[in-house]
């Protein structure tokens, strides 16, 4: 059985000083490997990810939640994919108010920020080993455009909709309200103008790897999304979605109308589409994640058992379980591969 002294780490990396996938107990100033797995459903998990990890991040880490009454248990190097750098889980029992879980967050993240990785604190970790529930955004989350701005430039009103959309993401206006003034601007528009875009979304780096290792595992991939089920559906085949939900653009003669058709999929209906399919197919809260990045996202996340911002809005950032700020979206992983039972 290993034993690493903590006042004897050096800077070099940790994937030198752990062994991958074993925990070890903080005792005394010293890592002891152990047989012992914390169980997902208790406690608190600390993830630090990102370039590869330096002794010094564990002991930050650890410092940092000494000082805000944390007291770490265990720690674990863990890789939950080859194209990814191996990342720190650490375990604490503590119980935590909502309001002191969301400071603790804030601070771990400015504490990761400050040595150029990324950090996440979350209870009852989804396991990405078993069947779970996906639910992400689309615009700005699995592809890299916001496709309502892509049409509006091309329609040559790129400015006026963009500040719409601004607002929106921001959470100063209705979505409701923003989608159809957005909407009523590209009246005329002609689809072959647009067809070049649904034929070629540019896919959010690390998408397509996410989903295709979450399907692999049994999990249920859906995209709520206030943009347009005409784009949407461009991308069934390559994320593998089982479903999509989006708002339906009126056409007439080839044309857009500039009015949506049905009821708007806005933040109340993506929460009510990620809490249907639970149910539907028998799933507890903890296996399902919704991922991304503005306001109208936010209901949706609160609803899952892990809500992901994903280079999202700092407003976002701050309510999510655990964010992404930078790279690639295989990052998400991270977050549904610590090693507990």
């Amino acid at each position: 059985m290993s034993t690493v002294s903590l006042t004897h780490l050096s800077e070099k990396p940790l994937s030198q000083v752990l062994t991958l996938a074993k925990w070890y107990q903080v005792e005394n100033a010293q890592l002891i490997e152990s047989q012992k797995i914390p169980s997902r459903h208790n406690g608190l998990f600390i993830t630090l990810f990102g370039d590869e990890l330096s002794a010094i991040s564990l002991v930050t880490v650890l410092t940092f939640a000494h000082q805000h009454n944390v007291k770490v248990q265990s720690v674990c190097l863990y890789q939950p994919d080859e194209e990814l750098e191996s990342a720190l889980a650490l375990y604490s029992d503590v119980e935590m108010t909502e309001a002191t879980l969301h400071d603790f967050r804030a601070g771990l993240r400015r504490i990761g920020a400050d040595q150029q990785l990324q950090a996440a604190c979350i209870m009852n970790p989804a396991n990405n080993q078993q069947p779970g529930l996906l639910v992400m955004d689309m615009d700005s989350t699995a592809i890299k455009v916001e496709c309502i701005d892509e049409i509006a430039r091309l329609a040559g009103v790129y400015e006026e909709v963009a500040h719409i959309t601004a607002q929106a993401m921001a959470g100063k206006l209705a979505f409701n309200d923003s989608l159809n003034q957005r909407v009523a601007k590209l009246e005329g528009v002609e689809l072959s103008l647009i067809q070049a875009l649904k034929d070629d979304l540019p896919l959010m780096e690390g998408i397509q790897a996410l989903c295709h290792h979450l399907k692999s595992n049994g999990w249920h991939l859906v995209i709520a999304s206030g943009g347009f089920s005409w784009f949407a559906q461009a991308l069934q085949k390559p994320l593998q979605l089982d479903e999509y939900y989006a708002n339906e653009l009126e056409i007439a003669n080839n044309k857009l109308t500039g009015k949506v058709l049905g009821q708007v999929v806005d933040a109340q209906s993506k929460a009510a589409i990620l809490s249907h399919l639970r149910l539907q197919l028998g799933l507890p809260k903890a296996q399902t994640v919704a991922i991304g990045d503005g306001a109208n996202d936010l209901l949706m996340m609160a609803e899952a058992g892990t809500g992901i911002a994903v280079h999202g809005k700092p407003k976002v950032v701050s309510q999510a379980d655990a964010a992404i700020c930078q790279g690639s979206l295989l990052q998400v992983l991270y977050i549904l591969s610590i090693p507990a039972q």
